[in-house]
Parts: structure tokens; sequence; C-alpha cells
């Protein structure tokens, strides 16, 4: 895993894309504060630039800086959660134009797999985790399932549970609105 986690700082650093396991789906991934090259996931995922990306962070803390009002009690509802979801959070700060949505909302997701926490604990960076297919098209549920376009689209695809057959389903997303509710935009 070192090795995997090596190559794919190198990568990250120099602006490039990256295909990764997470703790839900395969992710194309790239450096959130680069805006060059969250431009080339869109490319790659033959997506429309207005949809909104995902956020990988390695702990509830590091929220605090990618979102310039956070909620009441952030690590108590990050905590709470029981499974991988996403947090839609209002205002949001130190990442790439187009790693926010135009209303100036981030999605983000705090990992709890050992690969990505350790990658982006080394990396000191959020990283974009959008599912590994072409926009429009069903999600993969293992590697294996992988369009080859995207494989071959990334610079570096990361070797570590490649063989891994389990189906993990996409993360739940919330939102957490400006007057303190939330809402459930995928359960």
């Amino acid at each position: 895993m070192n090795a995997d986690v090596n190559r794919a700082i190198e990568v990250l650093s120099a602006g490039g894309l990256i295909l990764y396991p997470t703790d839900t789906v395969w992710g194309i991934g790239c450096d959130a504060t680069n805006d060059e090259a969250v431009k080339k996931v869109f490319a790659l995922k033959q997506r429309d630039d207005r949809k909104s990306l995902i956020i990988l962070l390695p702990d509830a803390k590091s929220v605090f800086n990618y979102v310039a009002n956070p909620i009441p009690d952030l690590l108590g509802l990050l905590e709470s959660f029981d499974r991988p979801t996403t947090v839609i959070y209002p205002q949001a700060i130190g990442l790439a134009e187009h790693a926010v949505h135009a209303d100036g909302t981030v999605a983000i997701r705090v990992t709890n797999d050992p690969f990505c926490k350790t990658l982006l604990k080394r990396y000191k960076k959020p990283i974009v985790s959008t599912s590994a297919n072409i926009s429009g098209m069903p999600t993969a549920p293992t590697f294996a399932d992988i369009d080859a376009r995207i494989k071959e689209g990334v610079d570096y695809v990361v070797e570590h549970r490649q063989d891994d057959t389990t189906i993990h389903p996409p993360s739940r997303i919330v939102k957490w609105e400006e007057d303190g509710s939330m809402t459930i935009i995928r359960d």
C-alpha cells in the first residue's frame, strides 16, 4: 500500500488524475485545490462542470479548513454517522473553483478507508472523489467493471484492492441547510 500512496502523491502533486478505491466505490481523484486538475476530471467523465463533485478529507477537524461557517457540533454530527455519508456544506473556501458548486456549496465526506486516510494525511490536501464512470453510465460496482476509457484516462491506477469484489454502495448524501436543518439527498 505504501508504494501506491507514494505514487499517487507524485501524480496528484503534478496535477494528474488517479483511479483509487474508497470506502464506497472506486473513484477518480485529483487535488481538490488545483482547478486545472478538477477540469480534467470533468473532461474524463464527460460530465457537465456545473454538477458537484465530492471532496474527501481524512478526519472531521479538516472540514473546518474548507467551510467558512461550519455547523455547531460539527464533530459530533460527523462522528454520529453509521455509514459513509457525504455532507453538503454552504460557504466552501480554499478549494478549486470547479470543485465548488455554483451556489457556493461543497460536498465533503470524511473517509474511514485506511488507504484513503493514509493518502490524505500524507498529501495534506483534499482530494476529489467522484465515481469511476462516464457521466450517465452506471457506477461500476468493482474495479473489474470500470470502463476502459476511465482506466486509460487517468495518470495512475492504484493497485491496492483491485481484486476486491465486495460491493460497496455509494455514500448517503445529506445537505446541511443554512437554517441548521438537514435534508437527505440520497439515502
